[in-house]
């Protein structure tokens, strides 16, 4: 398939690779081996701030679904059925606008790329140009932050995946404290293990009310495949396990809605979409992963995105690749919020 991520994103260069496997050894702390267990995390994590709860208008939320729908007469938006969500939900009332990447790689994007002063207001930046190009949806920024790699070398488990040190878990929340009230994502790129084993590793983390989830079906590997030599899925019954386990610890530790993202830039992707579960604890973004030319990612959009409709939907732009090919540009918000619907979350790497 033409439209796909670049492979260097996850299999990068051979010292980025080296360096990925120094971090499982760096992870072994008092968490747990490979930073994975235990009940604490450092005294960061544990610093939550406190959520100012917004009750939910359930009227205005319906309002600002159909408003989303841009439009759409073919009654596929705005998705019928689906639940008001429990008081303090960020989408639709705001727009996500996010800086994803990885602390150990300069070459997944501008978390990780830049130090943290420069990202941080390379992204305030394009806060800016959302909050011009549409000041009826006020944006949320925030950093989307990739905690379980896939890796070119099995690792000691032969699993092709590297989990992140909660040290560098923690220093991305502390970034976020940069800037008033930025909530931060989690994703999960799972290779050769499952989301039924390292979701819950995470849990620490995900308790936390400013803490939000992403999960990358590009690399949930199916058959011992390895990631990277073709595109992994997930299917509705896996992606319905992850929103599970969110809205049970939305309701055990009385949190706001967690927003859930999806990646997604093929059919084969997400299968069985249509059995996706959605609940009033849970926000699911299908988004929009893939890179190229503005005519292709409108492509991409509309088939997978538009075409299966889930919830909410998203969008990513690449600094580099999307820059690849003629007419050599970045999409803009303007041209985005044409879109049916209208991507409610945005990533920039």
């Amino acid at each position: 398939m033409k439209f796909t991520k670049i492979a260097s994103m996850i299999l990068v260069a051979g010292a980025t690779i080296c360096t990925f496997t120094q971090c499982t050894s760096d992870a072994k702390d008092k968490k747990g081996k490979d930073g994975a267990k235990g009940a604490d995390t450092t005294a960061t994590a544990k610093e939550e701030e406190v959520a100012t709860i917004i009750p939910v208008d359930s009227a205005k939320y319906n309002e600002l679904v159909k408003t989303n729908a841009n439009g759409d007469t073919t009654g596929k938006w705005p998705v019928k059925n689906h639940p008001i969500p429990l008081d303090g939900a960020i989408l639709p009332f705001k727009r996500i606008v996010c800086y994803y990447g990885n602390l150990y790689s300069k070459k997944m994007g501008a978390l990780g790329e830049y130090e943290p002063k420069t990202m941080l207001s390379m992204l305030d930046k394009e806060v800016a140009k959302w909050n011009k190009a549409d000041p009826s949806t006020p944006v949320q920024p925030a950093l989307h932050y990739i905690a379980v790699v896939a890796a070119g070398d099995p690792g000691k488990d032969g699993k092709y995946r590297n989990r992140m040190p909660f040290k560098h878990i923690d220093s991305v929340l502390n970034i976020a404290k940069m800037r008033k009230n930025m909530i931060v994502f989690l994703d999960i790129q799972v290779a050769l293990s499952t989301i039924q084993v390292e979701l819950p590793l995470l849990e620490e983390y995900l308790k936390l009310p400013n803490v939000h989830l992403g999960i990358d079906p590009e690399f949930s590997m199916k058959g011992g495949v390895l990631p990277g030599r073709k595109i992994g899925t997930y299917d509705a019954s896996e992606i319905n396990y992850v929103s599970g386990y969110l809205a049970n610890l939305v309701k055990k530790y009385n949190l706001p809605p967690k927003v859930f993202v999806v990646h997604r830039f093929t059919k084969k992707m997400v299968t069985n979409s249509q059995s996706i579960k959605l609940r009033p604890e849970v926000q699911v973004v299908m988004h929009m992963d893939g890179w190229g030319e503005p005519d292709l990612k409108f492509g991409t959009y509309r088939h997978f995105i538009y075409g299966e409709p889930v919830q909410f939907t998203g969008f990513k732009i690449f600094y580099k690749n999307d820059l690849k090919k003629a007419p050599h540009r970045l999409m803009t918000p303007e041209e985005l919020l044409k879109l049916k619907p209208r991507p409610i979350y945005i990533q920039y790497q």
